[in-house]
């Protein structure tokens, strides 16, 4: 509604608004009934803004903090991939395709396909977001599509082990360290051609340049 010049399309979210005194009724010249936003509302628009910031900024820095340990783990690691995942469609010979976006994705530093071990790390600092994946099964088997070890990593407080599925490995993220709270399953697996086409086009994270060596979850044998 701030971006829009107001036509109001009457529908129950509107009448929320209305009521809230979010927003206010407007006739112009011609008797035509518009929308605006109030006061109230560019502050209730501002608060979400900042909330949001927030949860971005506290996301972005857990994921970067994963991405070095994988890093100093010895992988190859990058961030904000998109990649088509290969799922059992309807029938039993089908292959339906999702995409998907893992926080972390790394590979071992090996010329030896069999040895590349492809792990998937996804960030939660949110309940909300945690809940919203625990709800899509087909995006969390995505993941597992890609992996040979899938893993939550969840901010203290967000979450319980037990809500997640036994599928994917979960750690808590305390401050700089990072708590395996129950290890991953590791599966044998093979990076699909599109997949790796790809992380040939993306750009993987830079070498670190500090010698830092803090403690790193263990990622099982």
């Amino acid at each position: 509604m701030w971006r829009s010049a107001g036509w109001p399309c009457h529908d129950n979210v509107e009448a929320e608004l209305l009521v809230a005194g979010l927003l206010q009724r407007h006739l112009d010249a011609a008797g035509r009934e518009q929308l605006r936003v109030t006061d109230a509302g560019l502050a209730a628009i501002a608060h979400a803004v900042a909330r949001h910031r927030r949860a971005r900024d506290d996301h972005e820095a857990l994921v970067e903090q994963v991405a070095r340990a994988m890093q100093r783990a010895g992988r190859v690691v990058w961030r904000g991939l998109s990649l088509r995942a290969p799922l059992p469609g309807d029938d039993v010979d089908s292959t339906r395709w999702a995409v998907a976006m893992p926080d972390v994705f790394s590979i071992r530093h090996t010329t030896v396909e069999d040895y590349v071990e492809p792990v998937v790390h996804e960030i939660k600092v949110r309940r909300a977001d945690l809940l919203s994946d625990l709800r899509h099964e087909a995006k969390r088997e995505a993941y597992r599509a890609l992996s040979s070890q899938c893993w939550y990593v969840l901010r203290a407080g967000i979450g319980e082990p037990d809500e997640i599925p036994p599928a994917y490995g979960v750690m808590l993220a305390r401050g700089a360290a990072l708590e395996v709270l129950r290890p991953a399953p590791q599966r044998a697996m093979r990076l699909p051609f599109l997949a790796w086409m790809a992380l040939a086009r993306a750009t993987a994270e830079p070498p670190l340049d500090d010698d830092a060596q803090p403690d790193l979850p263990d990622l099982g044998d």
